[in-house]
């Protein structure tokens, strides 16, 4: 009974081992994955390129699983928005080639160029390089940059130039000279303004009060007085067409008021010095309406109103 029992045992051992050795040799395989792809065309040129658009999956195949001895896998880029990855395949041999795409396999048919013998051996050299006529568009931009080439540097050289000799860069118009009447009593108004003989500077009051005066003759009357004595500048007063009787006496108070100040240290009461500043406003008025009689003179409307 003993011995049955174990001729039952081997023989059942001997049924069970070839199907369980194939269950074994199935599950050590390796797992061949299934693709969902499409291929742009599956007829192409020698040398051309077709396209192979793989859907999102688990894995994607590399370019060394897309290559084989007939099809090169040239390179592949991810669409990110959809998960498909696309590579582009090539091949430099005629015929039908078989693209492996996991588990799945497609037909690839490479079509020669026609009339052209690639078993010729005869090797030529690159052609030269061919010459083209210039066009107006391509002369023109040419003299532009030329042109505006050198106005950058005259630009350049202006500027540095100006700036050298330390000119302004624009130069704005200027407003015309006031006429020396004007400038003269704005100077005058100016001087009653500092208050200096109020201050104790009363040298200081005539040597400004004469000056004005002076620089007036010169402007007015092309007299010198700047450069000449009291006496002087008297004698060539005498021959201007504005002189007069009041105006030379005027003149004279003003001119030896300031000089016994200035060189003789003579004190005039307060009153003295407004009288000085108002001959002088009347000087300056009375003379340019003498060298001007077709001026209009507000002061003269005024008066004979």
């Amino acid at each position: 009974m003993r011995f049955e029992k174990m001729k039952k045992i081997f023989i059942l051992l001997i049924i069970l081992l070839p199907l369980g050795a194939k269950v074994f040799a199935q599950d050590s395989l390796p797992t061949v994955p299934h693709y969902s792809f499409r291929l742009d065309s599956t007829t192409i040129m020698l040398g051309d390129q077709t396209v192979l658009a793989v859907e999102k999956g688990p894995v994607y195949p590399s370019l060394d699983d897309l290559t084989n001895h007939d099809v090169v896998a040239v390179r592949q880029w991810m669409d990110t928005a959809d998960g498909t990855l696309y590579t582009a395949l090539t091949s430099f041999e005629e015929g039908e080639h078989w693209l492996h795409i996991g588990a799945d396999s497609v037909l690839l048919t490479v079509n020669d160029v026609p009339g052209v013998d690639t078993t010729s051996t005869n090797i030529r050299d690159i052609a030269g390089i061919m010459s083209q006529p210039y066009t107006f568009g391509e002369i023109a931009r040419v003299v532009l940059f030329v042109w505006l080439f050198w106005a950058v540097v005259a630009a350049a050289i202006l500027i540095y130039l100006r700036i050298k000799r330390r000119k302004p860069l624009i130069s704005l118009p200027q407003a015309p000279p006031l006429p020396p009447d004007t400038r003269a009593l704005q100077r005058l108004e100016e001087l009653r303004q500092q208050q200096l003989w109020q201050q104790g500077k009363v040298k200081e009051y005539y040597t400004e009060l004469t000056d004005t005066v002076r620089v007036y003759l010169e402007e007015a009357c092309g007299i010198q007085s700047t450069e000449m004595t009291t006496d002087q500048t008297l004698d060539a007063f005498h021959s201007s067409p504005a002189s007069g009787s009041e105006t030379e006496a005027s003149l004279r108070q003003i001119l030896q008021a300031a000089d016994m100040v200035k060189f003789a240290k003579s004190q005039p009461q307060p009153y003295q010095h407004d009288l000085a500043l108002g001959q002088a406003i009347d000087f300056i008025k009375t003379t340019w309406v003498a060298l001007n009689p077709k001026t209009d003179n507000p002061d003269t409307e005024n008066t004979a109103s």
